[in-house]
């Protein structure tokens, strides 16, 4: 029995959801090194330059080092990437196979799929966000101040690019436009997003943007939960983000349940 098999052992039953969520689950364990160990080696690529550079340079919040504040958004990044890798790259590697038509096989129901492949691709974006954040212990004295908010936000930053994933892979009928997708939407707004800075620093006008961009308060949140500090309330923040999975949950729903490049 090999160790991803152990991890998420076999689930019989009437249901094909435990299955198709063992077998996204199973997908990106194996080879665990390539999902969960390369992102935490690239943000800790990010946290010794960043760092190193700015540590005395730069002072965001009163008795908070510059290399605490960046590890949150270092986290984040990372876990968000992730999240929205796991289905995207499920969906199309199973376009690009020809086996895609077989997950409308089994008596499975829309929701079904869709709640196994957002669990799955939160799972994996939690796992990388705790590499992360037991890397980056070595470098900094990092203290939780609310592991409720920590957590929350979590989980629902990971849906939304969970969500955007699933989006993607259905959307997308080759690698080039998945690629496209993340190039030119993904990495913009999340490196635009306050991961490196507060965006009480930027000029005015940049600050308006910011506010416009959904994982500005998906790392914002996250980072409250660590400080009890943030550029914004916590609770706007926990309202935006929460709006912004329950719409882009309803709209995935939707193009499951209509079969959106499922059924050509």
């Amino acid at each position: 029995m090999s160790a991803a098999q152990r991890i998420f052992p076999r689930t019989d039953g009437g249901s094909g959801f435990p299955t198709l969520l063992r077998k996204e689950l199973t997908r990106f364990w194996k080879v665990a090194f390539q999902t969960i160990a390369a992102p935490v080696i690239t943000a800790l690529l990010y946290l010794l330059v960043f760092a190193h550079v700015l540590e005395d340079r730069v002072t965001v919040y009163e008795n908070v080092p510059y290399t605490a504040f960046l590890i949150p958004g270092l986290m984040m990044m990372s876990m968000l990437q992730n999240a929205f890798a796991n289905p995207s790259s499920s969906l199309i590697q199973s376009r690009i196979t020809g086996n895609l038509v077989f997950m409308l096989l089994p008596p499975m129901s829309h929701l079904e799929i869709f709640g196994a492949y957002i669990l799955a691709a939160i799972v994996r974006g939690l796992c990388v966000g705790l590499g992360v954040w037991l890397v980056a212990l070595f470098f900094a004295d990092l203290h939780i101040a609310s592991l409720p908010w920590m957590l929350v936000f979590a989980v629902l930053s990971c849906g939304i690019m969970a969500n955007m994933g699933l989006v993607a892979g259905l959307w997308s009928e080759k690698f080039d436009q998945l690629a496209a997708f993340q190039n030119f939407l993904i990495m913009p707004a999340t490196f635009l997003s306050g991961v490196f800075y507060s965006i009480h620093s930027l000029p005015p006008f940049w600050q308006a943007v910011s506010h416009w961009n959904p994982v500005f308060y998906t790392i914002d949140g996250f980072r409250y939960g660590f400080f009890a500090a943030s550029d914004v309330s916590p609770w706007f923040s926990l309202a935006v983000v929460s709006a912004v999975f329950i719409a882009l949950s309803l709209f995935s729903l939707r193009l499951l349940a209509s079969g959106y490049k499922l059924r050509s």
